[in-house]
């Protein structure tokens, strides 16, 4: 990891979705659902192999709408707290990728929303501002569009709790 502080190399980005935290959780937990919202529209995983345990790893891989095949990537669970917290590394598979940890609160409030926090710190501040250069935060932003499409159905599955 880099010398450079923390507060450089990280990005925060928040959601506030109208359902309780363990169906947001659920929605990160289960290949099937993360399948359906992890990326940005018109980049949808085609590849999505998790092993959901602390020390399991996560194997993505997307493939834009017209067949262009992004390259795979992955990375270990550090830490999972049912419906409050995950944590992971990332990466993208080729030799000496650099990597970033993520870390996920779902913060329950007591009208029963979330508070959904991304929290990326990046290997470098050169890492971070390539990927917010590349629309790292755009993307996130879709893929949390379609995260809450999932839970609103979730939602409805469950008769909101």
């Amino acid at each position: 990891m880099s010398a450079e502080p923390e507060t450089v190399r990280e990005i925060f980005i928040t959601r506030l979705i109208d359902a309780p935290a363990h169906l947001v959780f659920a929605a990160h937990a289960d290949p099937v659902h993360v399948k359906r919202w992890f990326g940005p529209v018109g980049w949808p995983l085609t590849k999505c192999e998790m092993d959901f345990r602390v020390g399991g790893r996560f194997r993505f891989q997307m493939t834009s709408d017209e067949g262009e095949l992004g390259p795979p990537f992955g990375g270990t669970y550090l830490e999972i707290v049912p419906n409050s917290r995950i944590r992971y590394d990332n990466r993208f598979e080729a030799p000496g990728s650099p990597v970033m940890v993520t870390t996920i609160s779902f913060d329950e409030d007591e009208e029963g929303r979330t508070l959904l926090t991304h929290h990326t710190v990046f290997e470098s501040k050169a890492m971070r501002d390539d990927y917010l250069g590349q629309g790292f935060e755009d993307g996130t932003n879709s893929g949390l569009d379609q995260l809450e499409e999932v839970v609103r159905e979730l939602v409805a599955e469950t008769g909101g709790g």
